[in-house]
């Protein structure tokens, strides 16, 4: 009975080591495995915006894209400076109007040249050269005004051709390095004499990032140069309707 118990106890023994070796082996095993997993299955750091649009840009190719930059860079510099000089040019017509039509009531036409040389803007430089042709009479007024005005709107639209320019070019330049980038392609398939997707995907990708960069600077400036023609055409119909009012003042003034 005794051996019995000896013989039970020695083989316990040996089977609860082998569970615990086994149970040792595999959670080590398990560990193991998600740990290998969890390191092959980890994304990848995702890159910000500045870098990832840096790699893409060196991607393109230095030569169209760096075109196609600085057709961006000089187009955004026309176009703030447009908006700086339109801005500086946006004059209250009203509050003017009735400045103008106080002076004359009250010092003349001396006064009211003097309210316009204090004033800046193309409204105000279009009523003085009227008001200082007064003496020659309406008519010679009129004329110095209709004059006077489409010397400011051509002030008004120095440079802005440019930007129209660039807006074309860019996108043009981006479909010839799209051109060149799949003629490049089938140069590497003719070398090969076989169609691999590794041989033209180099290729094909520098082709069709030359388009994207290009068409986004078209759209950037197209946004600004659309900005620009909007702000010009608002001052050019302020100084119409400004035309007019100064040559019915003018009219009032004379009876």
């Amino acid at each position: 009975m005794k051996r019995l118990f000896s013989i039970l106890a020695i083989t316990g023994m040996m089977v609860f080591g082998t569970a615990n070796a086994t149970t040792i082996a595999n959670t080590t095993t398990a560990v193991t495995t998600v740990a290998t997993m969890t390191q092959d299955e980890a994304p990848a750091e995702e890159l910000g915006f500045h870098q990832e649009l840096k790699k893409r840009f060196i991607e393109g190719g230095a030569g169209f894209m760096g075109i196609v930059l600085l057709c961006l860079i000089l187009g955004l510099a026309i176009a703030i400076e447009r908006i700086i000089f339109l801005n500086l040019s946006t004059t209250n017509t009203k509050k003017l109007t009735q400045a103008v039509e106080d002076a004359l009531s009250s010092g003349g036409v001396e006064a009211a040249k003097e309210v316009c040389r204090n004033t800046k803007g193309p409204i105000a430089s279009i009523y003085y050269q009227g008001l200082d042709r007064t003496d020659e009479g309406l008519d010679a007024a009129e004329k110095a005004v209709v004059a006077y005005g489409g010397v400011q709107m051509g002030q008004l639209e120095k440079n802005v051709s440019w930007i129209s320019l660039f807006i074309a070019l860019a996108p043009m330049l981006g479909f010839m390095g799209t051109v060149i980038g799949m003629i490049q392609a089938f140069d590497k398939i003719e070398a090969a004499g076989d169609m691999q997707p590794s041989l033209v995907a180099g290729g094909i990708k520098v082709a069709l990032l030359t388009t994207v960069f290009g068409l986004v600077v078209a759209i950037i400036l197209q946004i600004f140069y659309n900005y620009i023609i909007a702000k010009i055409d608002s001052i050019v119909n302020n100084m119409e309707d400004a035309s007019i009012t100064l040559m019915d003042l003018l009219i009032r003034n004379k009876k």
